[in-house]
């Protein structure tokens, strides 16, 4: 028979183990999951990813449904240019996306002809293929990659569709407090383009920076639990890499 002290510890435990695992996840790090296809060719669906609370500072969203514990933001930090961050959707505060700082508060952002400027200044794009097949959703496209490079001079791979993409746009001025995001795969990405879905979002909405992917999988390939096609499913060389 098992003794109440006995339970009684183990509830303990538990209850311990518990505590411990939200302070980790709200105060330092979190780990994600990447379910679309916006970010290639930087993150992959299936990359399982941490991203550090602290990097910015902590608001209601550090936490586990967004409890309305405090206003505003506390320790704040600001995001630089190009960093690659998981934050709140302004539409309903409560659906995590992840994409790239592009614009911070005071910028004017505009696509012309394909190309994107930054307060009126074109950012420099070297070609690096221009035949890449990119997953959009299920359906694959042929892109052409780009390195572009931002003001800061932090570079990155993005991607554009070579049937139909992007070209044009009004200008988008960052309001105070707030960041313009863009995803890497451009042609398939809601943005802060979107202002009625995404939009401009305010430094409350983001949650932390993705640091490190520490697993991926491709599940077109199958499923994690057939260990026998580990071989063509596990993405070995993405393991345990540094997100830029």
């Amino acid at each position: 028979m098992i003794k109440k002290s006995t339970v009684i510890e183990n509830l303990k435990t538990l209850i311990y183990a518990l505590v411990i695992a939200i302070i980790i996840r709200s105060l330092i790090l979190q780990p994600f999951y990447i379910p679309s296809s916006s970010m290639e060719l930087n993150l992959l669906v299936g990359d399982r990813l941490f991203v550090t609370k602290y990097s910015y500072g902590y608001s209601k969203h550090s936490f586990p449904f967004s409890p309305p514990i405090f206003q505003g933001r506390i320790f704040k930090k600001n995001p630089e240019r190009g960093d690659i961050i998981v934050f709140k959707t302004p539409s309903d505060n409560r659906t995590d996306y992840i994409k790239r700082v592009i614009g911070l508060p005071g910028d004017i952002i505009q696509f012309i002809e394909g190309k994107l400027y930054i307060n009126n200044n074109e950012l420099l794009s070297t070609l690096l293929n221009d035949e890449e097949l990119l997953y959009c959703g299920n359906q694959q496209i042929n892109t052409s990659t780009f390195e572009e490079k931002l003001p800061n001079g932090k570079s990155y791979i993005v991607a554009y569709r070579n049937d139909v993409s992007f070209q044009n746009s009004d200008k988008y001025r960052v309001p105070e407090n707030h960041y313009f995001f863009l995803g890497d795969n451009r042609d398939c990405s809601k943005d802060s383009r979107f202002l009625s879905e995404v939009g401009y979002v305010h430094h409350d909405n983001l949650v932390g920076k993705a640091q490190i992917l520490f697993f991926s999988s491709n599940s077109r390939k199958g499923s994690i639990f057939q260990f026998w096609k580990w071989s063509s499913i596990l993405r070995f060389d993405r393991f345990f890499k540094k997100i830029k």
